[in-house]
């Protein structure tokens, strides 16, 4: 995949790379299939192209259930394991609520306000975790 460009195929969610970073535009409701689909296709393209980072942009979703939840989670934790860091952008307020009704809080997962500070997350250098704390020097 080249750079700057997309993945669009009826069915999937389209996959934008810019420069190191995958950017993922979920907009709507995303099933079982998509989710798969999704997965697989970072997963793929991650390995192909060694990106160091994937943004998820959720604001276009209305609604978040613990099956999206999941899928968020999931997706940062395999994205992980194949070297690339990921942060989910443009959570509306409504769905951080639900997600904290639901249970579902994801204190691995990343998150920003827009894309943009996203993308500036992912830039900045990796600060190790030590057990017991974060970023303790």
């Amino acid at each position: 995949m080249s750079e700057h460009s997309a993945r669009p195929v009826a069915g999937h969610v389209p996959v934008l790379r810019l420069g190191d970073v995958l950017l993922v535009t979920l907009q709507g409701d995303l099933h079982d299939g998509m989710a798969s689909q999704l997965q697989q296709d970072l997963a793929e393209t991650i390995a192909a192209s060694r990106v160091t980072g994937v943004v998820i942009d959720i604001s276009g979703v209305e609604i978040v259930d613990s099956f999206l939840g999941r899928v968020l989670a999931e997706t940062a934790a395999q994205t992980e394991l194949l070297a690339a860091r990921t942060v989910v952008a443009g959570m509306r307020p409504a769905v951080a609520i639900t997600l904290v009704e639901l249970g579902l809080t994801f204190p691995e997962l990343r998150t920003a306000l827009t894309t943009e500070a996203a993308l500036e997350l992912l830039a900045q250098p990796i600060v190790a975790r030590r057990p017991g704390g974060e970023g303790r020097p």
